[in-house]
This record gives C-alpha cells, sequence and structure tokens, in this order.
C-alpha cells in the first residue's frame, strides 16, 4: 500500500481538548514518525507539529479527527515522496 510523508500542523486553544488530542494522536502512532510541541504561553495556546508516513487515508482520518476538536486546529501538508 502506498504511503506519503505529512506534517500536520496543530493550534490548541482549548486546553481541555489536550487529553482526547493525545489519546487520538496514541491511535495513530505506529504511523508518526516524530511530533513537536510548543507551549505558547503569553498566548493561552500550544503549537504542535506531527510528522507520518501513513496511507493518504491514515493522514486525512487523523487530521479530520483532530479538527472536530473543541478548540483545535489541524492543517496537514504533504510531501511529493510516496513509497510502496
Amino acid at each position: 500500500m502506498e504511503t506519503r510523508i505529512a506534517v500536520i500542523g496543530i493550534i490548541v486553544e482549548n486546553t481541555g481538548s489536550v487529553p482526547k488530542l493525545n489519546e487520538i494522536l496514541h491511535e495513530y502512532r505506529d504511523h508518526i514518525i516524530g511530533r513537536m510541541g510548543i507551549p505558547y504561553r503569553q498566548r493561552s495556546l500550544n503549537i504542535i507539529s506531527v510528522a507520518m508516513d501513513a496511507t493518504q487515508e491514515d493522514i486525512s482520518a487523523l487530521s479530520g479527527k483532530i479538527g472536530k476538536l473543541d478548540g483545535v486546529s489541524a492543517k496537514t501538508a504533504y510531501s511529493n515522496v510516496v513509497s510502496d
């Protein structure tokens, strides 16, 4: 099955959604290459980037689930690298 490399940029404005966000990320742990979180205390929000190597469907599903969380937004950037 073809996989792609992608980065999901996540902005968390509602810290009450963090436990559910971590639960969702844990579901996709086998596809996550790495993640970096930056607390932006002056603005009371968190910025997270998640690098993935997964199918288009898995990447879209993860991004969609994250985007449905209250006070959380997510955008995905895809590389042109496709592997079998």
